[in-house]
């Protein structure tokens, strides 16, 4: 629709704007200017969705049953180990949330409108369709509008697009049919950014109607998926209680089968139950995440939901965006040419340090006078503004690109601005592609008065040549070369035969071919008083030289993707850019080679299924994708049963960071809605903080594993305990709430300090856990079933020698001996493959901090008469400490020679 088609649609007066009285009537109609967020849960919901796991499930049946039969001491440890692990999981999601909070900024808070006639600065919130807004440089766009007005209008939509150039506007634009929003030149979206120029647009869509609004919409319609530590315990849990069940079962039919009683094989059977559950681990495991989450935050990484710490150390694949993330979004002077040769420029593009090299040598730009040139009318012609104390563009990014170059050089705007002032603009426009500025003064000697070059000319300028006119020109290559008709080099002013002129010519294709942006500079000295015709002023103009520009890789991702190949991570670069740019920063990146494939957006709708699945996960550099084609990314990819992490920090990034398996979204220029789908914030966001989120989240994994695997061998200790007793007809050697103790005081508190044990190895430099590989491998299962009946054999000859005077003697030392045994156990899992000796060297003081203490309480059982009349325990004499003491010692030196035998006794970790 045409601007007055669109104010008749929305019944607007294009000249007066809307009346208070309509905007506030159809502010109660279509509603506020804003987002809709999910509605977060409430305390009590996050309480109930802790207390959906299956091992905390298993735990308060357990504290029913106990209940039942009268244990209500053995009810109350359980129900404190719940209470716990639920408080915890709670307060760090609420911790995270409000860390989150803080870091929320509005993008628009206010908006310049026009309303009966009047200009208005109203908050954001408070636009409607029909309202008419006013845009200038540096102003985000409120909400999605059709442009009535575009004087030389350009906007940054690369937080919706990922184009990290400006787009020209054009509000005389008319599109024949539905196009991309990357197309549509009279549209200006809310949660983009004026660059350049000044406009008028009509507001058309406002809140969830708008671009943003659909991404937003398109996030709420997202399941939250479960991370594979949580579907990996989901098994283990219904397995383990699988497990209990058909023990307690067989075990209960057996006594019965040899003439045991009723009630006694009953109690016997939730002796068992109690065995088989591993009560520490739940609590364990979320003590150690959130030890995690705590480190993670002092590496500028905020952990949003709890369980997600540890997938990123099982993430098979990081797909992230270009713009921002794995590029600076600051467009960069990277090669200049002049007819005195090409030069490379260094330093990073918001920073006045560089330097300019010629063939590998360093130059000093005050000896290039073609050089100096070409970066003066660079900062002259130029509408940007650089505020280099505080790293700052305003204006266009490609105008700040060509100022920054020159400050790099030593000149500043301001100071060529005194020295040269402006006398006239010609604007850009978009059929031109040129934009033009007449300056007094003799920029430089090598063109004279009369125009001629060389040594002539610098003698013939002299003083008259101060109030000397020069129109400086810069623009599209081949339209800025069709009105050259000189060019210059260190002999003068040369002319621009077809020949040289094609040269030129393909001088800029090879650098655009090297994803550079290139453009043209010109000059014509000597300009004829008075305002001329931009046609005529544009005429017989002498050619300058090129400057080409990038985005450049931020300098750490470089070393952070490398990384990520060495810990078998595959990286993938998805961009909205063009596929040339998108190549040629994976090349830089050493990503991809230049010859790599690049798959569009237009190439992955043709595909799907099984045929977009392969090729997805061939590719590594997408280019001119959509939201949609991102999420179709992650599908496929996670199709092939990788573990998908998604980095990005705009707003097309959102609808993928929330569908992958973890998503990172950037702390200081992501965007509100990235922020709300990310599991995961960067805090600087820096593309290296996620290979120290992937290595931290290893540590965390394998860590877990250590301790789930103690756990499990001391818990199949005491099975096995059970078992073997009720089997020899022996007397049940360990009641329910000796086990409950073991199995909390001896068993968690070293579990939680090997939850921190410091890493082994080089983890970076191993291969990541496969999504369907369970936590128990065969070696696995063969290692713990021999720690576990070492355990339990140890346990038994502790029991028989007591069962000699009397039962409870038989029951005290097999209590003693277990919880003793267990804690020296602890040692043996502080590395699955190192000897003890060789782990030395890296102490964990938690460790042995925590096994003293457990040490100790557990003795207090046995020394205080209390205690013993709770546990049902007697005192024991030297002797007997003696002999538990040797046996309490056994599992160290059987892990030392396990190790030794089997020298892979368990799966690398």
């Amino acid at each position: 629709m045409s601007a007055f088609a669109t104010a008749a649609e929305l019944t607007t007066d294009l000249e007066q704007g809307l009346t208070e009285e309509e905007a506030a009537a159809r502010l109660a109609k279509f509603g506020p200017n804003e987002l809709q967020k999910e509605s977060g849960l409430t305390v009590w919901q996050k309480l109930v969705a802790q207390l959906k796991d299956f091992l905390i499930l298993l735990l308060l049946v357990a504290a029913a049953v106990s209940l039942l039969l009268g244990e209500s001491s053995d009810a109350i440890v359980i129900f404190l180990v719940v209470l716990i692990n639920t408080v915890l999981g709670v307060l760090q999601e609420l911790k995270a949330e409000k860390a989150l909070a803080a870091l929320a900024s509005l993008s628009a808070p206010t908006a310049k409108v026009l309303r009966s006639g009047q200009t208005r600065e109203v908050a954001a919130g408070q636009l409607v369709p029909g309202d008419l807004i006013l845009l200038n440089a540096g102003d985000f766009i409120p909400a999605d509008s059709r442009l009535v007005v575009a004087e030389n209008l350009q906007v940054n939509e690369s937080a919706l697009t990922g184009e990290s150039v400006p787009v020209e506007k054009d509000a005389d634009y008319t599109a024949e049919e539905t196009i991309p929003v990357a197309e549509q030149k009279n549209m200006v979206f809310k949660g983009t950014m004026v660059t350049f120029g000044r406009g008028r647009a009509l507001v058309t869509g406002t809140g969830m109607e708008t671009e943003l609004g659909r991404i937003a919409g398109l996030l709420q319609t997202g399941a939250q998926e479960k991370t594979p530590l949580q579907k990996r315990l989901d098994s283990f849990g219904k397995q383990i209680g699988l497990l209990a069940i058909v023990l307690c079962l067989f075990i209960f039919l057996f006594g019965l089968l040899r003439g045991h009683r009723f009630n006694e094989m009953f109690f016997v059977a939730v002796s068992l139950a109690v065995a088989a559950i591993p009560e520490g681990l739940p609590a364990m495991i979320t003590i150690v995440l959130a030890l995690g989450v705590q480190r993670m935050a002092t590496q500028k990484a905020i952990i949003r939901r709890l369980p997600a710490v540890e997938t990123l150390g099982s993430a098979t694949v990081i797909c992230s965006d270009k713009t921002g993330t794995l590029t600076q979004n600051t467009m960069t002077v990277r090669q200049i040419v002049t007819g005195a040769g090409n030069y490379r420029v260094t330093g990073a593009g918001l920073e006045a340090v560089g330097t300019f090299e010629r063939a590998g040598e360093k130059v000093d730009v005050k000896k290039e006078p073609l050089l100096t040139l070409l970066l003066k009318t660079g900062a002259l012609c130029n509408d940007a503004e650089f505020r280099p104390e505080e790293g700052k563009l305003i204006g266009d990014p490609t105008e700040g690109a060509l100022i920054v170059a020159a400050a790099k050089a030593g000149m500043t705007r301001e100071e060529l601005q005194a020295v040269y002032p402006r006398l006239q603009e010609y604007p850009f426009d978009s059929v031109r592609k040129r934009m033009s500025t007449v300056h007094q003064g003799n920029l430089t000697p090598l063109l004279g008065a009369s125009g001629g070059g060389g040594a002539k000319g610098e003698e013939e300028g002299g003083e008259g040549e101060a109030n000397q006119r020069w129109l400086l020109t810069k623009g599209a290559p081949d339209l800025v070369l069709e009105k050259c008709k000189w060019w210059l080099n260190g002999e003068g002013r040369q002319e621009l035969t077809p020949a040289r002129k094609a040269e030129l010519l393909q001088l800029n294709h090879q650098m655009a071919s090297e994803a550079l942006r290139v453009l043209a500079f010109a000059c014509r000295p000597n300009l004829p008083a008075g305002p001329l015709p931009v046609g005529e002023a544009e005429n017989e103009l002498t050619f300058l030289g090129f400057m080409g520009m990038i985005d450049p890789p931020r300098p750490e991702a470089k070393a952070a993707i490398r990384q990520c190949q060495q810990a078998g991570i595959g990286v993938k670069m998805i961009t909205g850019d063009h596929p040339d740019t998108a190549r040629a920063i994976a090349q830089q990146l050493e990503l991809a080679d230049l010859d790599a494939p690049v798959l569009t957006g237009v190439e992955l709708e043709a595909m799907a299924g099984e045929e977009l699945a392969e090729q997805v996960g061939r590719t590594r550099v997408f280019a001119r994708v959509s939201p949609e084609h991102k999420v179709r990314i992650v599908e496929a990819l996670k199709q092939k049963g990788a573990i998908v992490a998604m980095t990005g920090d705009g707003v097309n990034d959102a609808p993928a960071l929330k569908k992958a398996d973890i998503g990172a979204a950037m702390g200081q220029t992501g965007t509100d809605v990235a922020k709300e789908a990310a599991d995961m914030v960067l805090v600087d966001d820096n593309f290296a903080t996620i290979v120290r989120a992937v290595q931290e989240g290893r540590v965390i994994f394998a860590n877990i594993k250590k301790a789930v695997y103690f756990l499990l061998s001391c818990n199949l200790g005491e099975i096995i305990t059970i078992f073997v007793a009720i089997v020899l007809g022996w007397p049940v050697p360990l009641i329910p709430l000796q086990i409950l103790w073991v199995n909390l005081i001896t068993d968690s508190l070293p579990a939680l300090a090997l939850g921190v044990e410091p890493p082994e190895g080089e983890i970076m430099k191993r291969p990541p856990l496969h999504p369907e590989e369970g936590l128990f491998g065969r070696k696995v299962r063969l290692s713990l079933g021999v720690f576990g009946g070492f355990v339990a054999l140890l346990t038994l000859v502790a029991f028989r020698w007591g069962l000699r005077e009397t039962v409870r003697k038989g029951v005290t030392m097999a209590f003693a001996t277990l919880g003793l045994c267990q804690l020296v156990h602890a040692y043996n899992f502080r590395s699955l493959q190192e000897p003890l000796w060789r782990r030395r060297r890296v102490p964990n003081k938690k460790l042995l901090y925590s096994t003293i203490g457990s040490a100790f309480l557990h003795l207090l059982v046995f020394f205080t008469p209390w205690f013993r009349r709770i546990f049902h325990v007697q005192s024991l004499p030297l002797n007997d400490w003696l002999l538990i003491g040797e046996l309490a010692l056994a599992p160290l030196f059987l892990g030392e020679v396990w190790k030794t035998v089997v020298k892979e006794g368990f799966e690398t970790l």
